[in-house]
């Protein structure tokens, strides 16, 4: 594991705001999910750096970023798991709404899409966000808005559905 980052950093982080992160340019599922759960659950002000995959490391020691879902750093893939999953453990986030989540991230991410019906969905929603934003942190933030309607959905109307009938034309 890359010593960028240890747990010190990480109670530190629950103590004070304006975080800075850094991954791979071009996020599309884990590296968008992260974000919004840093900035809904652990801190609301963080940054976010996307930079070329060989410039990651480099980037994170000059700019004193953590990195996140690249290979040997604390938040990344853990066998099965993606780097999600690695917030939701290190920080202690346990809400039952944040591991349904994280299962149509994981699906998503790891290309398990039966894990749950909506990780093929998501998959379409983040390969569309690339297409339709090539900056990166425009991208961020069209993609937190899709995280913050799935996790209402998860949370409060997830029994809910759609049973109208659709509207034909009279001839």
């Amino acid at each position: 594991m890359d010593t960028v980052i240890s747990s010190v950093t990480i109670s530190q982080l629950l103590q004070h705001s304006n975080s800075k992160w850094v991954t791979r340019e071009r996020p599309k599922i884990d590296r968008i999910a992260c974000p919004w759960l840093i900035r809904r659950f652990i801190d609301p002000r963080a940054q976010f750096l996307y930079v070329p995959s060989a410039e990651v490391r480099a980037v994170a020691k000059a700019e004193q970023a953590i990195p996140y879902d690249v290979p040997e750093v604390q938040f990344s893939h853990r066998g099965e798991l993606c780097s999600f999953d690695a917030f939701l453990a290190d920080f202690g986030l346990d809400d039952p709404a944040l591991a349904d989540l994280a299962l149509i991230v994981r699906g998503a991410d790891t290309g398990k899409l039966e894990l749950t019906p909506q990780s093929p969905g998501l998959l379409a929603v983040s390969l569309g966000l690339s297409l339709n934003y090539p900056d990166d942190h425009a991208m961020l933030e069209h993609g937190m808005v899709v995280y913050d309607a799935l996790y209402a959905w998860i949370r409060t109307t997830r029994a809910e559905i759609h049973n109208a009938a659709p509207i034909r034309k009279q001839s």
